[in-house]
């Protein structure tokens, strides 16, 4: 998968992945995410790559909205720059709630990324978005789930492997992995979230071997070092099924909406 981090990736695995993210997004969700907004709002994305984000948006129908892409790769911010020119774009963790730079915030989004963060992050969130009375979108997270048709018979080992290394330490966190999702909807619920989740996986065939492959090498090398000894031979055998595999990998999309919080009727998509 092209890791920088362990929380960070290359821009071609971005952009590998980016048709598949945007097919399986949960559409109601993004649309009631969108008609949250308040005009003379912007969405705060945070760990924003490139800004896939903003184009799934875009894509449909809602063009007009500001963003501000917060990210730690200085590369992916002047793709993300040259792509979304309006855009605001800041050096900045996310792992540092505190310091996320809200202001004008009527929006805070992500992608794949709660299976990265810890619980703790998670709850820090809840409580700073629900001061501020900021709705909550994260797409795309891994819930530990894949599928391949036809199967292996060490998929199952494989799997339980990655999941575990996606349970491990992440920048010095414990990361949530595939709770994620759901790990980060009890915690704002806590916070006096409507929450609301989605199925949004990934739906992978022939048409999509270089992503499949791809995929499959970097799930191989996190369960190495989970210590799945068969790691290496699977992903061989993997390699050589990809032009007539059909693999699911599941992920969940989540909306928080702070309590109280009226849809806005101005915002519509582009017809």
């Amino acid at each position: 998968m092209n890791r920088i981090s362990d929380t960070q990736f290359q821009p071609d695995w971005l952009s590998l992945r980016e048709p598949a993210d945007h097919a399986a997004r949960a559409p109601e969700l993004l649309r009631e995410a969108a008609s949250l907004m308040a005009p003379g709002t912007r969405v705060v994305d945070l760990g924003s790559g490139t800004g896939s984000t903003a184009r799934a948006f875009a894509a449909a129908g809602f063009e007009t909205m500001s963003w501000r892409f917060l990210d730690t790769d200085e590369g992916h911010l002047q793709v993300a720059k040259a792509r979304h020119p309006a855009a605001d774009c800041a050096m900045c963790s996310v792992e540092d709630v505190q310091a996320l730079p809200l202001e004008d915030a009527g929006l805070v989004t992500t992608s794949a990324l709660l299976d990265l963060m810890s619980a703790a992050w998670a709850d820090a969130l809840a409580k700073r978005l629900a001061a501020a009375s900021i709705p909550f979108y994260a797409a795309l997270s891994f819930d530990g789930r894949m599928e391949w048709d036809p199967g292996l018979p060490a998929d199952s080992d494989i799997v339980r492997a990655f999941n575990r290394h996606q349970r491990g330490a992440k920048a010095g966190q414990v990361a949530m992995g595939p709770d994620g999702a759901v790990q980060t909807a009890q915690a704002f619920e806590a916070n006096g979230f409507e929450v609301r989740l989605a199925d949004s996986a990934w739906h992978l065939g022939p048409d999509d071997a270089a992503l499949q492959a791809e995929f499959v090498a970097g799930v191989a090398v996190a369960a190495t070092e989970a210590g799945e000894t068969q790691a290496e031979s699977w992903a061989e055998a993997r390699l050589r099924t990809v032009n007539h595999t059909a693999l699911k990998v599941g992920h969940r999309d989540l909306l928080a909406i702070p309590d109280g919080t009226p849809a806005q009727t101005l915002r519509e998509p582009r017809r």
